[in-house]
């Protein structure tokens, strides 16, 4: 019985394993809280994994200057569409810039915490701006959804590191929305 116990906990790890490693590779939809829901008239163009580092920086409280905390600077990563090649890159702005020289650059308006309490807050992004010809030329939504990492140190941050960055790996699932053709 004891040997039983220890196959059907150690099948039932196998199973949460593979089905963590679906999701972490797949870019499968997962419905997305409904604050996070794109405008209607809107269509999914693009999927992407992105896996790089959120960047922060130890900055005085402009309220307080005697106290210090860890800001976000800019992120910094790699994005890949679902057969894992590469598709671009992800940088400030927030920016995203495919390979093909388009861009979109995105503003927040809406977030919640993610499922997972030490990875950042999924986000909805209304696309303020766009360049180029290519894939990103026609985002008008950017949905950020399934984080992994990326939250701010918890300590660190004082007046003796003032001005220095901090950086925390994260990956995320990037749902680029452009208007029913």
């Amino acid at each position: 019985m004891k040997e039983r116990g220890i196959f059907s906990a150690a099948y039932g790890l196998l199973i949460a394993a593979m089905a963590g490693q679906a999701g972490a590779g797949g870019h499968e939809m997962r419905a997305a809280p409904e604050e996070l829901k794109v405008p209607s008239g809107q269509v999914l163009a693009i999927s992407a994994r992105a896996a790089g580092a959120q960047i922060y920086e130890c900055t005085a409280d402009k309220d307080d200057p005697t106290r210090f905390s860890w800001a976000l600077k800019a992120p910094e990563a790699t994005l890949r569409d679902k057969s894992g090649k590469p598709l671009g890159k992800h940088y400030a702005g927030p920016t995203w810039e495919a390979a093909d020289g388009s861009k979109v650059v995105g503003e927040v308006v809406a977030k919640t915490d993610a499922p997972d309490p030490g990875a950042i807050p999924w986000l909805l992004l209304r696309a303020k701006s766009t360049s180029g010809t290519g894939i990103f030329s026609t985002v008008a939504s950017i949905q950020r959804l399934r984080t992994v990492g990326g939250k701010p140190p918890a300590d660190g941050c004082d007046k003796d590191r003032s001005g220095k960055e901090a950086r925390v790996s994260y990956s995320a699932q990037y749902l680029f929305y452009a208007a029913q053709p």
